[in-house]
């Protein structure tokens, strides 16, 4: 597909032959530089009324080398087309389907059935003097969004290829409507939490409150994770082969089935250096008024932040050959 130059108001192939093209970059803004754009005004033979295109091109654009920007501002442009895509993956994962909705309480469901009858009934997991169901259940709730969150948002890129080599839009919105779709499940499914704790008599108290930052920590945790797998799936393919194998063993490691009392307190440092153990640990804490481990939400913070600024960078560099590779 040859790159388009602008012309006057609208967008022409560079092969346009009515006029001869002079192009200047001074009235473009640096994403459609980046692009490909040319800004060009037909300039007419005034002697014999012919046009001719200059012997050397006057602008030669070439990909750029180094960091590029993210051009938050563009994903911000293109706010709606978010939304839409994001109701697109909602009405996709239900369509057709028998239960419907009833799969988002299924899926933390049913594990932490398992889990109750395996590890609370018959291994005697200790639960830090919480019933094991509801132990078990308010863990399984932010790792199951923050897993479908991630395995979907990291094939989002290769699933949408029609649309990226067709149309510009910006390319960090695929992975975050992957991400942003997955938040309907976690709400639905936080509708049985509250059903569990009304069945084992646990009030909520003010420390309740954390549950929006937790939120919105696992959240950007999933989008960083996400945006740096869509960008490595569409290169290397193994990836999404090798994901869901890496969930499973990354929830073993990670305080869903066990409280993190369990692990040998000069141990314990090895267990916060998962960024996910705090995000638990703090959902527990905040259901149950249980005391918050600070150091452990601080390293989690930390590292969404700095893994949402590496992955978003990344996914900008790598995003130039998505439409080739795809």
């Amino acid at each position: 597909m040859p790159k388009l130059t602008h012309h006057s108001d609208k967008l022409v192939p560079p092969a346009f032959s009515l006029a001869s093209v002079r192009a200047s970059s001074a009235n473009l803004s640096p994403n459609q530089e980046e692009q490909g754009f040319v800004s060009a005004r037909a300039i007419p033979d005034s002697t014999s009324g012919a046009v001719s295109l200059p012997e050397k091109p006057l602008l030669t654009i070439v990909p750029s080398r180094g960091w590029v920007a993210l051009n938050l501002a563009d994903v911000w442009t293109h706010r709606e087309l978010l939304y839409f895509l994001t109701w697109r993956d909602i009405k996709i994962r239900y369509k057709q389907t028998a239960l419907g909705a009833v799969w988002a309480v299924i899926q933390p469901l049913f594990p932490m059935l398992i889990f109750t009858l395996f590890f609370g009934r018959l291994a005697k997991m200790p639960s830090d003097g919480i019933p094991y169901s509801v132990f078990a259940y308010a863990a399984l709730l932010p790792w199951t969004y923050f897993a479908s969150a991630v395995g979907n948002s990291s094939s989002s890129v290769v699933g949408s290829s029609n649309l990226i080599s067709r149309v510009y839009f910006p390319r960090l919105i695929i992975p975050a409507s992957a991400v942003l779709a997955a938040l309907v499940d976690f709400a639905i499914a936080f509708l049985l939490l509250g059903g569990l704790m009304l069945w084992h008599r646990i009030p909520l108290t003010a420390s309740a409150l954390m549950l929006v930052p937790l939120i919105a920590l696992v959240t950007l945790l999933a989008l960083g994770f996400g945006m740096l797998l869509a960008g490595l799936t569409v290169k290397y393919r193994d990836f999404r082969f090798a994901l869901p194998f890496l969930i499973q063993v990354w929830m073993f490691a990670t305080p869903v089935i066990y409280p993190a009392s369990l692990v040998p307190a000069k141990w314990r440092w090895v267990l916060a250096l998962n960024p996910l153990t705090g995000v638990i640990e703090g959902f527990r804490s905040a259901l149950f008024a249980r005391q918050f481990d600070w150091n452990s939400l601080a390293f989690s913070t930390v590292f969404a932040a700095c893994l949402l600024v590496y992955a978003a960078y990344t996914f900008r560099r790598m995003e130039r050959v998505f439409a080739d590779l795809i």
